[in-house]
């Protein structure tokens, strides 16, 4: 057989889209549960973890009286909206880079085929946007106009975790962006754009909520750790293997116990938020054993609840603690 017909007859390589061309028949286009699921409902407390944690502190530095409600829903505005537009933006991102193609878990938009690039793109867009048209309103209320630059550093992040040419994301830093913004940036700058400072013990909160966001990123990591190492993605999970990374896990999901045990001895009602393990210790026993994706898939259900109600607990003691 000559070379040219040998040419003819190889299987055609991955599509830009991320799922083999000719490997699926016609893909029916995406309906608006499959743009739902793209946000990602199962991430969204940890944008929601951060402004309960800050806005308790805030709440201590003042009094519910003069508390700024106003700003604390548009700082929940903020946060949800990045995180929606960051989960977009990885859809998009891993889609075209055929990342997405090695995956176990969900399907994702691009990758799947059930929408054009262009479209999850413009959707990731769209929450950024929304997102930053909230930061400026946050930024006029507190007259803080620097917040301008951090805010434009955070959506940048967020584009570039998964996307442009050589993203963070692929190279171990992960947990390192969202610790930073989806921990420590947003539970104080939601402190701050509230009363103008950040305290001691919101800094506490900020590494606790943060520490937990790094965990459901892990676990999340640890499902797709022989997808993302035949794809070349290499996460903190790759790079350190499964067992450091199971260790990782428990250590960033412990932590924040210990911080909590701290601040609970100034403010009683922390106690209340060691309740919390009913969900983060199953999470950690699964995370540990675990030996299919669906389980560690119900690992992270566990562990963005936990996230969640720390949080809570944490602020709520702080608002609501005699001192």
């Amino acid at each position: 057989m000559s070379s040219s017909a040998r040419n003819r007859q190889t299987p055609k390589s991955k599509r830009k889209g991320g799922h083999p061309a000719g490997r699926r028949g016609a893909v029916a286009p995406a309906t608006f549960r499959d743009w739902v699921g793209g946000a990602r409902l199962r991430t969204l407390p940890l944008a929601i973890a951060p402004v309960l944690a800050g806005t308790g502190a805030a709440v201590t530095a003042t009094s519910p009286e003069v508390f700024h409600w106003i700003r604390a829903l548009l700082c929940l505005v903020v946060a949800l909206c990045l995180q929606i537009g960051v989960n977009y933006a990885n859809d998009y991102s891993d889609g075209i880079r055929g990342t997405d193609a090695y995956r176990v878990g969900p399907s994702r938009l691009t990758g799947s085929g059930k929408a054009k690039p262009h479209r999850v793109l413009a959707m990731a867009l769209i929450f950024f946007g929304l997102g930053a048209v909230a930061g400026i309103l946050l930024v006029v209320a507190s007259q803080q106009w620097w917040l301008l630059i951090v805010g434009a550093v955070a959506i940048a992040a967020a584009w570039f975790y998964t996307g442009g040419k050589h993203p963070y994301g692929y190279y171990g830093l992960g947990e390192v962006f969202v610790f930073v913004f989806f921990g420590l940036v947003a539970t104080a700058g939601t402190m701050f754009v509230q009363v103008l400072d950040v305290s001691q013990v919101a800094w506490f909160g900020a590494v606790g909520v943060g520490l937990f966001a790094c965990a459901v990123l892990m676990v999340n990591n640890i499902r797709d750790i022989d997808a993302d190492r035949q794809a070349g993605k290499r996460t903190l999970a790759v790079l350190v293997g499964r067992t450091w990374a199971r260790v990782l896990y428990t250590i960033f999901v412990l932590v924040p116990f210990l911080i909590l045990a701290l601040v609970s001895l100034l403010y009683t009602l922390g106690w209340l938020g060691f309740f919390t393990l009913i969900a983060a210790l199953p999470a950690i026993i699964i995370t540990i054993f675990a030996r299919t994706p669906r389980e560690l898939i119900i690992a992270l259900q566990l562990t963005s609840i936990s996230a969640l109600l720390y949080a809570a607990f944490f602020g709520m003691a702080l608002a609501l603690s005699p001192l």
